[in-house]
């Protein structure tokens, strides 16, 4: 992969989370689990994604493309860093997420399923 093509996927992979999980913030306000109104808390989704995402995306690539390692495997341990480190970031510095680890996993599922759906089923 060319240093164009990686930033590429870098840009929409990042632009892709951060709608999706801003999306997913929004309807949790809906539901009530968040606060939706507060400001302080929807950059915070943008900016714990904007520093999670390009460091799962890239380790995810290096090792796509640098060895032969199960993808699958290579996915959980990603996964699992970008759901405690914003949760932990969520427990620390959001105001209206309730239940900060579980809006992180859930977030993250949300967001990972529909970049799942739109990569295999759109695209």
């Amino acid at each position: 992969m060319d240093n164009y093509a990686l930033l590429t996927a870098l840009g929409i992979s990042l632009g892709l989370t951060v709608l999706f999980e801003v999306g997913f913030f929004l309807i949790a306000g809906v539901a009530g689990f968040v606060d939706k109104r507060n400001k302080k808390d929807l950059l915070l989704v943008i900016l714990v994604n904007t520093l999670t995402n390009p460091i799962v995306v890239l380790l995810y690539w290096i090792a796509y493309y640098n060895t032969n390692w199960n993808t699958v495997l290579v996915l959980i341990p990603l996964e699992v860093f970008a759901v405690l480190t914003e949760g932990f970031i969520y427990s620390r510095y959001a105001v209206s997420i309730k239940r900060p680890f579980l809006f992180s996993l859930a977030a993250n599922a949300f967001s990972f399923t529909l970049g799942y759906l739109l990569q295999h089923f759109v695209l």
